[in-house]
C-alpha cells in the first residue's frame, strides 16, 4: 500500500468514526486513526467576531461531542483531499460537507480539516493534530 493510500485509510476511518445516525459513537475507534497524544482543535468566530479555538485531547473530544451525537444524525462527507508526505510526517487538507442525512440536497455546512500525521513505528500513520474551520460569509473552500 502506498503512503498516500495508508494515510487515506486513516482519514477515512476518522470520518467513519464520527459519522452516523444519532446515538453513541464507538470511541475505541479513535485508536485506529489518532495517536494517543493527538489534539483536535475546533475553531470558530466568537461573538465579537474574533477567532476562537477549543483544543481537545481524545477523551476531551469524545466528552465534548457526545451530547451532540446523542441527539443529532450527523454525516461528515469528504469532498476533496490533498496529501503531502515527507519521510515520517504528512499533511492532509480534507474538505468536507456536514449533513443530517446522506441524501440531503444541500449540506448543513462545509469546511476543511487540516490534518497533521506521523508514521509511528508501531502504530503506522496516525493523526497527531487536526484543526478545522467552516465556511461562512467571507470564508469559502477553494477547489483543490
Amino acid at each position: 500500500m502506498s503512503e498516500e493510500a495508508a494515510i487515506g485509510a486513516v482519514i477515512d476511518e476518522m470520518y467513519a468514526m464520527i459519522s452516523g445516525p444519532k446515538g453513541p459513537r464507538d470511541w475505541s475507534r479513535q485508536a485506529n486513526c489518532f495517536h494517543p497524544d493527538a489534539r483536535q482543535i475546533r475553531t470558530a468566530p466568537g461573538a465579537d467576531g474574533r477567532a476562537t479555538c477549543l483544543i481537545m485531547g481524545l477523551d476531551d473530544y469524545a466528552e465534548n461531542t457526545t451530547p451532540f451525537f446523542a441527539t443529532n444524525d450527523f454525516f461528515e462527507i469528504e469532498i476533496g483531499r490533498r496529501i503531502d508526505v515527507l519521510g515520517n510526517i504528512a499533511h492532509a487538507w480534507s474538505a468536507y460537507e456536514a449533513r443530517a442525512a446522506l441524501d440531503d440536497a444541500e449540506p448543513e455546512w462545509r469546511g476543511i480539516n487540516s490534518i497533521q500525521l506521523f508514521k509511528d513505528p508501531d502504530l503506522g500513520w496516525r493523526i497527531m493534530a487536526m484543526i478545522w474551520d467552516n465556511e461562512r460569509d467571507g470564508v469559502s473552500i477553494a477547489p483543490f
